[in-house]
């Protein structure tokens, strides 16, 4: 599983790059975690589900009156703890691409980097503090199939070493 996180508000040139994530992704036989909602997530899920792809949504209210899951969500989790649902949707990917973004995929890269879990970011936050993650802590890429399989390889190598 693989989590794909992004803005729910987000410009044409990200939701693009959200849609062609999802088709590869669904083309390698990996499954999609995200947030569930609108936006990157939509894009995304519709990539994957277009080519036949599993997509699993971790949504922040108890059920769909609170905001119900956007139409390619396969499997929605309902949470009911707001935009703590976070942790779960990158605990929940072993690997994490991150496609633009604001304050929630903020946080979101912030657990991503608390937990260790492997990062890929396609036009998203970038960071230095003193050091402590630097840019390196993010696979800088441009291309969503490099990014998917960069992905791919990083959960690989992840498992292989036992560092999850």
């Amino acid at each position: 599983m693989i989590s794909v996180i992004g803005g729910e508000r987000a410009d044409d040139s990200a939701l693009a790059l959200a849609e062609e994530v999802g088709r590869h992704l669904a083309r390698s036989g990996a499954t999609l975690v995200c947030g569930g909602r609108g936006g990157v997530m939509e894009a995304a899920c519709r990539g994957a589900r277009d080519e036949g792809g599993h997509t699993i949504g971790i949504l922040p209210g108890r059920g769909p009156a609170d905001g119900p899951p956007n139409q390619y969500v396969e499997f929605p989790l309902y949470t009911g703890i707001g935009y703590a649902r976070n942790v779960s949707v990158v605990l929940s990917g072993e690997a994490v691409i991150a496609i633009g973004g604001s304050y929630g995929t903020l946080s979101e890269l912030a657990y991503a980097l608390i937990h260790d879990r492997p990062i890929v970011g396609l036009d998203t936050w970038g960071f230095d503090y003193h050091g402590y993650h630097g840019e390196e802590s993010i696979v800088r890429l441009s291309d969503p199939k490099e990014a998917v399989d960069q992905a791919l390889a990083l959960a690989e190598r992840q498992k292989a070493t036992g560092t999850d």
